[in-house]
């Protein structure tokens, strides 16, 4: 059996290029660094000396539509061509059609069939292990707010592999289902309140501490939107950006 992919890179579209580095190299901690290609006005994103994802300008086409600032994951794909086809034939979207970066590899912009965006890239070069779920700077968790968590589900488990995990009983707002990718924890999905306008993703970024983590948000312009909060492995909030991209972040401690 092929092994599930998941995301593997993320990437900020945004306003203030300059201004959400240093958002985020002052409350996650991130290196940064220019793209190879200075032309493209990409800067790379950095857990230690790793590359997780990256910063760019707010497409012009995307800026048109009303789209806002936002955090878009891409997920690993052996063939872009053959799972964008696969996910418009299920009732997904194709945003943009599979297309190469010279030297990066090929890509598409999709939306599932709720209308929560991801990307899939088939890179260029060598694979490099993971990082560690839980390594400082890293996305340690992966969650959809669905409109229907269920058919989101058998969307993403046919076409990436992903399994479910425990499901939670969260009261009020409902299952929280868990997904494992290759037998290892790597999200989960649930109903998004009906105040949300559209389904999406959110990713967590992993930092120490949540509480010095929320006083470095709220000095750097950002605004928390929930409170850090306990979970069952260490503490999480959820904010946006001083451009308006949402964001949580992730601490094993207080």
């Amino acid at each position: 059996m092929p092994r599930a992919q998941s995301f593997y890179w993320y990437e900020l579209m945004t306003s203030d290029t300059a201004g959400a580095e240093a958002f985020y190299k002052a409350v996650v901690g991130w290196n940064t660094e220019p793209f190879e290609m200075p032309d493209m006005g990409y800067t790379v994103v950095k857990a230690g000396d790793r590359g997780i994802g990256g910063i760019m300008e707010l497409p012009e086409g995307a800026k048109q539509s009303g789209m806002p600032p936002a955090w878009v994951g891409y997920i690993y794909s052996a063939d872009v061509d053959a799972t964008s086809a696969a996910v418009q034939a299920a009732g997904g979207h194709i945003h943009r059609p599979p297309s190469d970066i010279p030297d990066v590899g090929r890509f598409s912009v999709l939306s599932d069939p709720q209308g929560a965006t991801f990307m899939l890239l088939h890179p260029k070069g060598q694979d490099t292990p993971p990082l560690a779920r839980n390594a400082l700077g890293n996305v340690g968790w992966h969650e959809l707010h669905a409109v229907d968590w269920e058919s989101a589900f058998d969307f993403y488990g046919k076409h990436f592999g992903w399994e479910k995990a425990e499901a939670m009983d969260m009261g009020g707002m409902g299952v929280y289902q868990l997904f494992n990718v290759n037998g290892e924890l790597n999200g989960a999905m649930f109903n998004k309140p009906a105040e949300m306008p559209a389904p999406a993703w959110l990713f967590y970024f992993n930092v120490d501490s949540i509480d010095d983590a929320a006083k470095r948000v709220v000095d750097n312009g950002g605004k928390i939107m929930l409170e850090p909060m306990e979970v069952p492995d260490g503490w999480v909030l959820q904010g946006t950006d001083p451009q308006g991209a949402w964001f949580a972040l992730s601490a094993p401690k207080r």
